[in-house]
């Protein structure tokens, strides 16, 4: 290495130079990890349920939790957050964290789980050992009616967080001993205040579409909209619109408005050589009929009155259930493309 910053010796013995600010990036840990709250006051969104949080981390005595809600929300984060604050430094030794998704048999439970809990681990008053247990509504029911038991055994010594998508999967006996927190999608300026922070601290050049095109890629997943933003800024230095949705491989908003316009005019040439470019250009009509719905149903369109949007809703949705059941052709999209040009005011 020269002493030269962001300068690296190559294999020929010549010394190749790279900007600063480019090395510096080639060089960080993935910003999902290095901007990872630590504490709960700093997890973005979902403020009551951060705030019950809060007030069992004061407390230190926490009851066995299942956290549900959707991808890139705050929920392991959380966790670990709380985790944090109770345990302080103990929480190497009285902290594991288990993904159902990978190890969902009862052996894991058998094994795994069940030897931390009897591990003895010198802790303060009030403090116990906490096992998270991600996706754990991947879990098979025979591993959490062996979950059931190890939960009675030793609850006077640890405590379960189980963190999933959808709790109804998680079996009732488990439900019952468990107190449950609802986790629900990020708004777009919870997730517009976090990305503005992260682009400061890293220097990141961007405007203000390049920011709207992250928060519609991302749909609410906060994890999803920090690795396009260090995509994009890899891959191009600037985040603009364009940059953004050649990382994202995703059907460019623009063109879909355009050929929403043409659809309410009735003009279903130029509609259909529109979805038949996307189609050519690899997009999957899943791809385009959920990107149409998006924009149908959140994007103010001056030729789309309310009326017409409510049957282009209606049109759309039952087109993405013949997409689903594996109608996923061209002549499904210029199906749909020739009910949008044909629909009236209700």
């Amino acid at each position: 290495m020269n002493s030269q910053r962001g300068c690296v010796r190559s294999s020929s013995g010549g010394v190749d130079i790279f900007p600063p600010k480019a090395f510096r990036r080639m060089s960080l840990i993935p910003w999902v990890e290095k901007y990872r709250p630590q504490r709960l006051e700093d997890v973005v969104g979902n403020e009551p349920t951060i705030k019950r949080l809060k007030v069992l981390a004061q407390n230190g005595n926490i009851p066995n939790i299942i956290i549900s809600g959707p991808p890139g929300c705050g929920k392991t984060t959380s966790v670990w957050a709380m985790a944090n604050e109770i345990l302080g430094k103990h929480i190497k030794e009285a902290v594991i964290e288990l993904n159902a998704s990978d190890e969902r048999g009862i052996d894991v439970v058998r094994n795994k789980i069940k030897n931390f809990a009897q591990q003895r681990v010198t802790l303060p008053e009030k403090m116990h050992k906490i096992i998270i247990l991600d996706e754990a509504d991947s879990m098979t029911e025979g591993a959490q009616q062996a979950l059931r038991r190890t939960m009675e055994l030793y609850s006077s010594t640890t405590r379960f967080v189980l963190a999933c998508n959808n709790s109804e999967k998680i079996i009732e006996p488990i439900q019952s001993r468990c107190a449950l927190l609802r986790y629900k999608r990020l708004t777009d300026a919870e997730m517009l205040a976090r990305l503005m922070y992260v682009c400061e601290k890293e220097e990141v050049r961007y405007d203000d579409k390049g920011m709207q095109a992250l928060l519609f890629t991302a749909e609410g997943d906060m994890r999803q909209a920090l690795n396009n933003l260090q995509c994009t800024v890899n891959g191009y230095e600037f985040v603009s619109s364009e940059n953004v949705f050649k990382v994202c491989d995703a059907p460019h908003p623009q063109l879909i408005i355009d050929m929403i316009t043409s659809c309410t005019k009735g003009e279903m040439p130029e509609a259909c050589k529109v979805i038949h470019d996307l189609y050519r250009a690899g997009y999957s009509p899943d791809d385009i009929i959920s990107t149409l719905f998006r924009i149908v149903k959140n994007i103010e369109i001056p030729a789309l009155s309310e009326g017409k949007r409510m049957e282009f809703i209606r049109e759309i949705g039952l087109c993405h259930i013949r997409v689903v059941e594996g109608l996923s052709t061209l002549v499904q999209l210029s199906g749909l493309v020739a009910k949008l040009c044909q629909t009236k005011e209700p």
